[in-house]
């Protein structure tokens, strides 16, 4: 299962220093959610090597304003504390892995 970043525990876990993996997403976005189930499906693969996670952008703004999230989905990917990558819309999940592989 994804992990789920909020606007208190966002930053900390993007300064560990361990490779993150944000996705920013909405209920109400239809692209969101066939996303989704890719998302939780690398969180479980990678579990213990990064940390992979859902960011709801109704529910806070902090991340999303710091970083322009404009549209969604997009994800967000760091490295050592810095961004490094960054997919908007929709994504196969060969891609994303692809974007995950380059991360670690």
């Amino acid at each position: 299962m994804a992990f789920n970043f909020n606007d208190e525990n966002s930053k900390e876990i993007i300064e560990s220093g361990k490779p993150v993996v944000i996705d920013f997403w909405a209920e109400w976005c239809g692209p969101c959610k066939r996303i989704a189930p890719i998302v939780d499906e690398l969180a479980a693969e990678y579990d213990g090597k990064l940390t992979i996670g859902k960011y709801n952008v109704d529910e806070g703004s902090d991340i999303s304003t710091e970083y322009g999230i404009r549209n969604i989905p997009t994800i967000l990917f760091f490295k050592d504390g810095e961004l490094k990558d960054r997919s908007v819309g929709s994504i196969t999940k060969a891609d994303l892995e692809a974007k995950i592989k380059a991360i670690l």
